[in-house]
């Protein structure tokens, strides 16, 4: 008998790319979008996941064949991504009431550091309501508001009412777009890399767009 075929197989080692949804997703299924939801929207190191691209690319694999990656079921994604941004929400804001200024300032983050200026000011703009369904379309930002609605005492009621309805509109939102691509697109899957670069920098448009308007705003008040 040739040795080869006495040859144990090696062992397959697969690596997840924590910013890559499709690896996420390959890796992790369904039940992924709940966990990587829930840790970027309730636990300040997972400030940098890919919420947006790992729901749009969800719903092009609801929508798309099979493929390494697997064929996804419509119903089950929208539940966990819902489950996951909902409670992860939740949590961030419960622990930002209980732990107080120093669950922000303790992380040390730069991005950590920003991200609450930005959730500050767009508290102070545009009010509870607005600023909470606001902030779930802005990384970084959806990330650190909960925990300083909670720092902050925003109301109990006010922010869970607002943090559902802004978690069901992004997450929704995102998942029924990607499905939607999938279902008027053929053979979307051999496009899941550019779509995905693509979300990926449409959702920094809102950041840049923010960072723009606050320098604008801080020269202006520079020359006064």
């Amino acid at each position: 008998m040739p040795l080869t075929q006495l040859a144990a197989p090696a062992p397959v080692h697969l690596a997840v790319n924590l910013l890559d949804a499709q690896s996420l997703l390959a890796a992790f299924g369904t039940v992924g979008i709940a966990v990587v939801l829930f840790a970027e929207t309730g636990l300040l190191i997972g400030f940098f996941l890919p919420g947006d691209s790992l729901l749009f690319t969800a719903g092009l694999l609801c929508a798309g064949s099979a493929t390494t990656t697997g064929h996804l079921s419509l119903p089950w994604v929208l539940l966990a991504s819902a489950a996951g941004a909902l409670a992860g929400a939740q949590t961030g804001y419960l622990l930002g009431r209980k732990a107080g200024p120093a669950f922000l300032t303790r992380t040390g983050s730069r991005k950590i550091g920003e991200g609450a200026a930005r959730a500050a000011e767009i508290l102070q703009r545009y009010g509870y309501a607005k600023a909470i369904v606001l902030a779930r379309f802005l990384p970084i930002v959806r990330t650190v508001l909960n925990p300083l609605a909670g720092i902050l005492n925003v109301p109990a009621r006010t922010f869970a009412v607002w943090q559902v309805l802004g978690g069901l509109l992004w997450t929704t939102g995102l998942v029924l777009a990607g499905y939607a691509l999938g279902s008027s697109v053929p053979d979307v899957d051999r496009y899941l890399l550019p779509i995905i670069a693509l979300i990926v920098a449409v959702s920094l448009v809102p950041v840049g767009l923010e960072l723009r308007r606050s320098r604008r705003a801080g020269r202006a008040g520079g020359s006064v």
